[in-house]
């Protein structure tokens, strides 16, 4: 982990423009907020007692009226010394008041430099602090819920189990190794493969519930996939409840990725149109394909339009995807084979029957898709980032390296060493192991004054 010096230095930023209400506020962070507070108000402020006060400038004008909170260190957001200014206005006298703390000894804040120091004062993890941004970004409830669950923790905690149970098993194994006489009948122990295997299975649980997360945070990623003319387009329109595609009779109208996001009870999906799957010699139409491809594989979920009549064929279009991709198979126009919407899960996807002329069973498709975008997952629900899915990824390519080792050649020290990289990659997530590149990445995509 990289060794963090306390901040010598005071910030200042914006922390929000003038709502509904008129209300903007200037929050301040570091060593120098007792003296600025104090230049304000003409006093030492009271911690954690709203004062009303008169902002002036250096030339003593009145910038404005509001109030202002002093909280302390540690108990503060940050950890440091901070100074929140609720003003009211405009963005101008807001600016002014920005002015006026730079001259006072702080300087502009960075994007997430605010959430970054909470995070190196140890006030939060680092994945509690995405989750302050995922918060702020939420596009449905259920992603802002999500988000203040792994605010409050839930992830963390999660994480935090694992990790003690994978250190459990490392000094269970480098134990081995301190004892090189006894070390191949004690790697062969049953119960060292019991823990083990339990570890996976805690960890397989904890991927898909991120997985979930991402969802949540993200929305759901639908490619719609099939040859021409099997009702892509008209589904896209159906789904998202206007006419948002071109829809013909002609075979390859569709040339591009058309992507369109929707909201489906406070979830949120984003649906890509992609061009229909087939040999073609038009090389507009073949770069479309080709993009068809690619959207397919970059999806969390395949929708595949098909018929009655193509079902069979069409489906060895799913048979390549990444694992970890959701598929559904449509059979489109039910209403030509007098057939009624029903749902069936078979060769690892979900098959539903409907017709998108008449609107039969597209109900049963929009719960599909709900329910993989993660609806009814409950209060424990979290929000996650894909890099968290990567880590988690990562985690579990180690420990199915430890078990071939254990199982196959009782090395002790390379099952030790592949433990320990898991406990490193599954560090990363909470920053418990941190880059100063990782965390200049993560913060970076934070507005100014969080």
């Amino acid at each position: 982990m990289t060794a963090h010096t306390p901040h010598d230095d005071t910030i200042a930023a914006i922390a929000s423009a003038p709502g509904a209400a008129g209300i903007g506020v200037v929050r301040v962070s570091g060593p120098m907020v007792p003296a600025i507070a104090k230049n304000l108000l003409g006093r030492a402020p009271s911690p954690r007692h709203a004062h009303f006060a008169a902002f002036r400038d250096a030339r003593d004008e009145l910038i404005d009226r509001g109030l202002l909170l002093y909280f302390p260190a540690p108990g503060s957001y940050t950890g440091e010394h901070v100074l929140e200014l609720q003003g009211h206005g405009s963005v101008v006298l807001l600016d002014a008041l920005l002015r006026r703390m730079c001259e006072l000894g702080a300087r502009l804040a960075r994007p997430g430099e605010f959430t970054e120091r909470a995070f190196l004062n140890g006030k939060l993890d680092l994945a509690q602090a995405e989750a302050v941004a995922d918060l702020i970004a939420a596009r449905s409830q259920a992603g802002a819920r999500a988000a203040l669950q792994s605010m409050e923790g839930v992830f963390s905690r999660k994480v935090d189990a694992l990790l003690q149970a994978l250190i459990a098993l490392r000094v269970h194994i480098e134990a081995a190794i301190d004892f090189p006489e006894e070390e191949i009948d004690f790697l062969a122990d049953p119960a060292i493969a019991l823990k083990l295997e339990t570890l996976r299975a805690h960890l397989a649980d904890l991927l898909r519930e991120a997985q979930r997360g991402v969802r949540l945070t993200d929305g759901l990623r639908v490619a719609i996939v099939g040859r021409p003319n099997a009702g892509k387009s008209s589904l896209l329109n159906a789904l998202a409840g206007s006419e948002r595609a071109i829809v013909t009779d002609i075979a390859g109208t569709t040339r591009d990725v058309l992507r369109e996001n929707i909201s489906l009870d406070g979830i949120v999906l984003e649906l890509a149109d992609t061009a229909g799957l087939r040999d073609t010699h038009d090389p507009v139409e073949r770069e479309g394909v080709r993009r068809a491809h690619s959207e397919r594989e970059r999806a969390d979920a395949v929708l595949l339009v098909t018929d009655a009549e193509h079902a069979g064929e069409d489906q060895a279009w799913l048979h390549d995807l990444p694992a970890g991709i959701e598929r559904i198979v449509v059979v489109n126009k039910i209403d030509l084979e007098g057939e009624l919407s029903r749902t069936e899960t078979h060769d690892k996807a979900r098959w539903l029957w409907l017709s998108v002329k008449t609107g039969e069973g597209i109900d049963l498709l929009r719960d599909q898709l709900k329910q993989l975008a993660g609806a009814g997952a409950g209060e424990g629900a979290f929000s996650a980032r894909r890099r968290h899915i990567l880590a988690l990824g990562d985690v579990s390519d180690h420990l199915a390296r430890t078990a071939y080792v254990l199982r196959d050649s009782h090395a002790g020290e390379l099952a030790a060493e592949e433990l320990r990289q898991a406990q490193h990659a599954l560090g990363e997530i909470t920053g418990t192991y941190s880059s100063d590149d990782l965390l200049g990445a993560i913060f970076s995509s934070f507005c100014i004054g969080k």
